[in-house]
């Protein structure tokens, strides 16, 4: 007992030290990131802590669950991209503790330590704990709720209902935090599993039903109760209709090919990826724990098949599929570790080639971005907004892609050199892990520095003058965010086409990128060019009321 205090103490030490530090060394990114830090900050400028808002208008496509985190975070902290961000983080430490008392509490310490390593330097969640979106919090509420359901299809004792009632609470968690998809994947899951496993008299039993029903609708449902309490009916119809729109079209221009979130997964989850690959096969094991692995296979492909139907097809979309994927490959690397069998030849070569692929996408960026001036003389590109993009001046020593080299260097080292099966492992973790945090110290921010630098700094230069702003033919949350946009005195202010036409009260500032800006000076003669930067042109209202 005294070794797991050690071990709990260790992960939550290890957890702060990866996903605390330099949360704030980035702005936010559009969108997700600055919309929600956006609807935090309109929260504490406002003080409606029911309502979601944006621009001070109703904001219909999220619950506030985490957005309400964020409140508490940015009170202690500040309005900052570091309290955007720091809910995650310790949401990060959470998941890498409840990994590894589940892994604990249905294998052994070893299993959990197996585990939480893994999911700790696997890459993109590693990256999803330094942000600032919704999903990582959301996913750990489903994961819970699948997870504590198991422990009530496994127990039979009087503590079911318990589980049960953990279950449903986690999943109604999950709904205010993201949106009834939480039930939709739980429920999903648990149907297959019913039918697998031929049980449906324990899980069809009235009682269980009851319970579930009643806290799931209690926890999931409280605030849409308020707001139906307050009057705010509206907002319900069309947070519902916008989930039925996100399952059926391109939200936002976001499609995708068929086999998308199975490519996401494959590469970015690495190097837990790659290992799970072996660990779909199911061994020997207590039933208990075979039955887990059966709930983490369902839950696998319940969510990468549903969000390939899905239209709308978004990176963090398959997010929840972490659990079941570094799960698996800790099962086969347990297994792998306590056998003396090597790992199979066609296991190395892509564990080779998907470290490759990172290695050589971070080795090109800096040279990228050292010959920026030449891809530009040589006309490589015809899209004006990238090549006002890398127009930015981004200082490139040259050393960043050591990084790339570096972590290579390390995955054939370990891959074909190294015999010891738990220094082989690693090897391969801490490279991956050295990987994702220098790449976010050392590479991330200067990628901003020709995405959005020069749109953030344009708003952030405005923020103590009394203006209006919008945007032509792109969508951006930074305006509100970063020109810290005041509660609105004019109920004009969100009214797109008298910001632009009619005699407006205060500046209004509008921003297009290249491409469009003819189009906009066309349109609306009456604004005056500031300045061009980076992609992004800048335009000031001339006929306005304004006396300042």
């Amino acid at each position: 007992m005294n070794n797991n205090k050690y071990i709990i103490l260790l992960i939550i030490l290890v957890g702060g030290l990866l996903y605390i530090p330099f949360l704030g060394n980035v702005h936010l990114f559009d969108w997700d990131e600055i919309n929600f830090a956006e609807s935090a900050r309109e929260m504490i400028v406002s003080g409606n802590y029911l309502d979601v808002q944006i621009n001070f208008e109703k904001f219909w496509e999220k619950p506030p669950l985490f957005i309400w985190l964020q409140v508490l975070s940015m009170k202690l902290f500040g309005v900052t991209e570091f309290a955007a961000r720091f809910p995650n983080a310790v949401v990060g430490i959470v998941s890498l503790l409840s990994l590894f008392l589940i892994g604990k509490n249905i294998k052994n310490t070893k299993f959990g330590l197996i585990w939480t390593a893994l999911y700790a330097s696997s890459i993109l969640p590693f990256l999803y704990f330094k942000s600032g979106i919704i999903d990582p919090l959301f996913n750990l509420f489903i994961f819970l709720g699948v997870y504590f359901f198991f422990r009530f299809s496994n127990t039979k004792s009087k503590k079911t209902d318990w589980f049960l009632v953990l279950s449903a609470s986690s999943i109604g968690l999950g709904i205010l935090t993201k949106g009834p998809v939480a039930f939709l994947l739980f429920g999903l899951t648990a149907f297959v599993y019913m039918i697998f496993k031929k049980e449906y008299k324990k899980y069809g039993n009235i009682k269980v039903l009851f319970l579930y029903v009643l806290v799931l609708s209690f926890v999931g449902g409280f605030w849409f109760m308020l707001q139906y309490i307050n009057g705010n009916k509206q907002i319900l119809v069309d947070f519902i209709e916008y989930q039925i729109r996100l399952f059926s079209t391109e939200d936002a221009g976001h499609g995708g090919f068929l086999l998308y979130h199975f490519v996401i997964i494959l590469v970015g989850v690495f190097p837990a990826s790659i290992f799970a690959l072996k660990g779909f096969k199911s061994l020997k094991e207590g039933s208990e724990f075979q039955d887990f692995h059966l709930w983490m296979r369902i839950l696998f492909w319940v969510v990468l098949i549903l969000f390939t139907l899905v239209n709308t097809k978004i990176a963090h979309y398959s997010s929840l599929a972490y659990f079941p994927v570094t799960f698996l490959g800790s099962y086969y690397l347990y297994h792998w570790l306590e056998s003396k069998k090597s790992e199979p030849r066609w296991l190395r070569i892509l564990l080779l080639v998907i470290a490759s692929i990172w290695a050589l996408l971070v080795i090109a960026i800096p040279f990228v971005g050292k010959n920026a001036q030449k891809i530009i003389d040589k006309q490589l590109i015809n899209d004006s907004f990238t090549l006002g993009n890398l127009e930015a001046t981004v200082h490139w020593s040259g050393f960043e892609s050591l990084i790339g080299v570096v972590f290579i260097a390390l995955i054939i080292w370990s891959v074909f050199f190294v015999k010891n099966k738990r220094l082989k492992l690693l090897v391969i973790l801490s490279a991956s892990i050295f990987f994702t945090y220098a790449t976010l110290l050392f590479i991330v921010p200067k990628i901003e520095g020709y995405t959005q630098k020069s749109l953030i700094e344009f708003y952030k230069s405005k923020a103590d003058e009394a203006a209006y702003f919008s945007t032509y033919a792109m969508k951006s949350y930074a305006p509100y965010f970063y020109a810290k946009i005041p509660m609105p005195s004019n109920p004009l202010h969100a009214n797109t086409e008298w910001l632009r036409t009619g005699k407006t009260d205060k500046k209004v500032y509008v921003v297009t990128r290249n491409n469009k800006a003819t189009s906009f000076i066309k349109e609306y003669p009456n604004f005056a060019k500031l300045y061009e930067k980076n992609g992004f042109v800048f335009f000031q209202k001339t006929d306005t009321n304004d006396k300042k």
